[in-house]
């Protein structure tokens, strides 16, 4: 760590060096990056003196080639400057187009304007999961056995699809999607979900949470009141919020949303969301008749169905059971999928189903929006599903994910007796866990200190919620882990039973 002396100066310039010599890059580029970096920062000012490329080289230990050759970069690029017989400079001044010496900005007198209302209850919704950095661990919530996927394969249809691509698709595609992945999830949800529609219904998306915002953003008003599932998806809520909506949260119970409850409170409401194949996060479905009444509400007060039909494709016990866009037979629904579960969540991919007379509407919509998703990962992903990988693939997944919840629900038993208590699981990627005398946020915390990720069931719901409880992934990890990880549970609901003075008298506290 040199000192460097501006000798033409009275005062001392301290400038802070560290090199590693194992770092990612090279020593020379290191000299170069820390001298530029104190000139920026006003360490060294105008004028100021280095010491010379040999006495720099011997403070850092390095060979003199190395400061030489950082030197002579900074003098080619404006920070630096040779005098004759006098040694190397800064600059007086440096080229207009380099940036200036930072200096903390000046507080505005009146400050800046706040936030908007809207924003402020954007930021305050709740993520849909709790994550610790680093991979998966055990119940990580909302992604898939990434360890399972076919890379080798996915990679080979790349490319494929690279060698064959000609200048015309690199321009702007159609509005709605690549045509022959629309064809392909078409297809797909008539035989998967027991619905049907064209291929120009089809709009595909970045993602399932950009669906909701471009269905939200065109079909509602500012102050439209929404069904919304209490307790419900978070990325909805936020999406509801976004749009300006009023959101009327509606009790969920054993037969999925409660429409007469949510009939008696809000009948003119303008839209319903819901997850009726898995009530997101309690997991249960929404039965016939709750279906037929919803669609019967929706006929009567011209409102619209959003059906988010998330992880419908990996069903335990029965088949998949028919989607709500299947029993409509007055183009109320638009349903809403996403392939972040069944390929993996970076593609950033998922679709929306609409209406006959809503296709031109959300062309125009798209079109003002944001065009549409990255191309080649459509042309992959419709060979991916055409070509029979997708159908082989789920398979494969849903042998996975019914042994890693088989070490969930055994795990549980082993461990769990006395902490938890796992509600059924018919379908998807979590579980849910009720807890007797101990805070679930208490519980979050323990499990963090022990590298495990659970979710309260709290953060799901907008009121007061009436039990303690958990909400746990099992995609993600391998049956061992899961079985460790729910021995760690076990222990931390064990730790946050006890009174905070006795976990101090452990040493619990003293590890935070």
């Amino acid at each position: 760590m040199p000192s460097l002396r501006d000798n033409q100066s009275r005062s001392r310039v301290e400038l802070m060096i560290r090199i590693d010599p194992r770092g990612a890059e090279g020593l020379q580029r290191q000299v170069h990056g820390a001298v530029r970096r104190a000139i920026l920062d006003g360490v060294l000012p105008p004028g100021a003196r280095l010491p010379s490329s040999r006495a720099l080289a011997e403070d850092l230990r390095v060979s003199r080639t190395t400061t030489l050759l950082a030197y002579e970069q900074l003098i080619a690029e404006g920070y630096l400057e040779t005098r004759r017989a006098s040694g190397t400079f800064v600059a007086d001044e440096l080229p207009d187009d380099l940036p200036r010496p930072w200096s903390p900005p000046r507080p505005s007198p009146s400050g800046h304007p706040r936030v908007s209302r809207r924003g402020a209850l954007l930021a305050a919704t709740p993520a849909p999961a709790r994550r610790l950095s680093g991979p998966p661990r055990a119940f990580r919530l909302g992604v898939p056995a990434l360890d399972r996927f076919p890379l080798r394969l996915w990679s080979r249809l790349i490319r494929r699809r690279m060698r064959s691509m000609t200048p015309g698709p690199l321009g702007y595609s159609d509005s709605a999607g690549h045509p022959d992945l629309r064809k392909a999830i078409a297809d797909h949800v008539r035989v998967a979900r027991g619905t049907s529609c064209a291929a120009d219904q089809v709009f595909v998306v970045a993602g399932a949470q950009r669906g909701l915002q471009m269905i939200f953003s065109s079909l509602l008003d500012p102050g439209d009141r929404v069904w919304l599932e209490e307790p419900g998806y978070p990325g909805a809520r936020s999406a509801l919020t976004q749009a300006g909506a009023r959101i009327v949260p509606v009790p969920v119970d054993g037969q999925g949303l409660d429409v007469a409850a949510a009939t008696r409170h809000a009948p003119d409401a303008r839209m319903a969301y819901v997850t009726p194949s898995n009530q997101f996060p309690l997991g249960v479905p929404m039965s016939l008749m709750r279906r037929l009444a919803l669609l019967k509400w929706a006929a009567r007060a011209g409102a619209w169905i959003v059906e988010d039909d998330y992880d419908s494709e990996f069903r335990y016990a029965t088949r998949p059971l028919q989607c709500l866009h299947g029993l409509d037979g007055d183009g109320r629904v638009l349903y809403v999928g996403t392939f972040a579960k069944s390929v993996f969540p970076a593609m950033r991919l998922g679709f929306v189903i609409v209406p006959g007379d809503l296709v031109q509407h959300f062309h125009a919509v798209r079109r003002a929006a944001d065009l549409h998703p990255p191309l080649l990962e459509q042309m992959v992903l419709a060979d991916f599903i055409r070509e029979g990988h997708y159908a082989t693939h789920l398979r494969r997944m849903r042998s996975a994910y019914r042994e890693r919840l088989g070490a969930v629900e055994a795990a549980a038993r082993e461990y769990g007796e006395g902490a938890l208590r796992l509600r059924p699981i018919q379908t998807g990627l979590h579980a849910v866990a009720d807890l007797d005398d101990v805070d679930e946020e208490r519980v979050c915390e323990e499990a963090r200190e022990r590298g495990i990720e659970v979710a309260p069931l709290g953060t799901y719901y907008m009121g007061r919620h009436p039990a303690s409880g958990l909400v746990l992934g099992f995609g993600s990890t391998s049956p061992d882990t899961l079985r460790r990880g729910m021995e760690q549970l076990a222990a931390a609901i064990a730790a946050a039973r006890r009174p905070r003075r006795v976990q101090a008298a452990h040493g619990v506290v003293g590890r935070r």
